[in-house]
């Protein structure tokens, strides 16, 4: 049978109506898609912006699920599984994403951002520690450092936390010279609850030179000096405490009275506290003026002297517990009511979430923040 050249001409129109109509369906289709997805996008962002977020999530997820490949829509379903507290979810969505060969680097870092915050957010610290430590590197590398360094607080691993805080001081992502000589002074108050007290100075003497203006170091290497009967040291070490950060001197008052009658230099650390006083009024300074010149006939009358500069309910309370009234029979009631007016003034108050402890704290335990409690009572503020 011969092949007939007019079969072509007469196929090519037919071929042609097929191509058109399946071109002509395929677009319709695609059309269709394209509709679908923004509907459900922006059904999703207005119950968002409504604050339903439940119905925010199913339009997301309908969304998804229409083109499966947009990772913004993963990346907002994610973040809304973490604000909601689904954290199983939205690692499944991140991890999901990373899985992805067609991510480009930049999505891929952020996927790895938001999975290192879905652990955070669910206390998974060592699958958030690993994942933080991926974004080496990255535009996300100084968030992912203050986030291990968190960590690291958290569980009081000292030696990775100084390790981090050294990272980011040399790169330049802030001054973290002060956290460093914290994280040495920790170190070093459990090597001297080990019995480790040269590798303790050692660490105390590393903070110091990490951060002079620092007081902790200075504090806690007077104090291991007194214990070890170097009260001369001590004395010393708090002498330049006062020379380099006199506002932190109050938090060692009372240390100073044990030095001083330890060594029997209650004169000079007499004068050495007046004269602070004289410059920097003090409850804690106060107390320790009166105890050192207890029998003087001068102890008490320091009360009525700080009064005289501010008005003072702890002062006045400690003044009158030395006194006689008229009605004595009555005066320990009213003694333990002033007492109980003033025990609150006498607390600290960190600066920056308000926390009050009876005690100086260097970490705040309310808000984990650094050198955020004065050196000054309630009263005082």
């Amino acid at each position: 049978m011969e092949f007939e050249p007019a079969w072509i001409l007469l196929g090519l129109p037919l071929v042609f109506m097929l191509g058109w109509g399946a071109s002509r369906l395929d677009l319709r289709q695609l059309r269709q898609q394209n509709r679908d997805a923004p509907k459900a996008y922006f059904k999703g962002l207005n119950f968002l912006l409504n604050e339903q977020q439940d119905k925010a999530i199913d339009a997301f997820i309908e969304a998804v699920q229409n083109d499966p490949d947009t990772s913004e829509l993963h990346f907002a379903l994610g973040n809304l599984f973490r604000r909601r507290g689904e954290y199983d979810r939205a690692v499944r969505v991140h991890e999901h994403l990373l899985s992805r060969g067609d991510l480009s680097g930049a999505d891929r870092d952020r996927a790895q951002h938001a999975l290192a915050l879905d652990y955070l957010k669910a206390g998974l610290l060592d699958r958030a520690e690993d994942a933080l430590a991926r974004l080496e590197g990255t535009a996300f590398e100084s968030e992912a450092r203050l986030a291990r360094l968190a960590i690291f607080e958290r569980s009081r691993d000292w030696p990775q936390a100084a390790d981090v805080a050294r990272r980011m001081h040399s790169a330049g992502q802030g001054d973290f010279s002060a956290r460093q000589a914290h994280y040495l002074c920790e170190q070093a108050l459990h090597e001297h609850a080990a019995g480790n007290t040269a590798g303790a100075t050692a660490l105390l003497q590393q903070a110091l030179a990490a951060a002079p203006q620092a007081a902790r170091a200075r504090i806690e290497l007077a104090r291991m000096a007194q214990q070890a009967g170097d009260s001369a040291q001590a004395l010393a070490t708090l002498k330049a405490l006062r020379a380099e950060a006199p506002g932190a001197l109050p938090l060692a008052a009372t240390l100073l009275t044990e030095i001083a009658r330890a060594s029997g230099r209650e004169t000079e650390v007499l004068e050495l506290l007046t004269g602070h006083y004289g410059e920097a009024p003090s409850l804690d300074v106060l107390d320790a003026i009166v105890a050192l010149s207890s029998g003087t006939g001068e102890s008490r009358m320091w009360y009525l002297r700080h009064l005289e500069r501010e008005p003072s309910l702890v002062a006045a309370a400690k003044w009158l517990a030395g006194e006689r009234l008229e009605h004595e029979q009555f005066h320990p009631q009213i003694q333990a009511a002033l007492d109980a007016a003033a025990r609150p003034l006498t607390r600290y108050r960190c600066a920056a979430c308000g926390f009050e402890a009876r005690q100086h704290f260097w970490h705040c335990p309310g808000c984990q923040a650094w050198d955020s409690y004065p050196a000054k009572r309630v009263e005082e503020l």
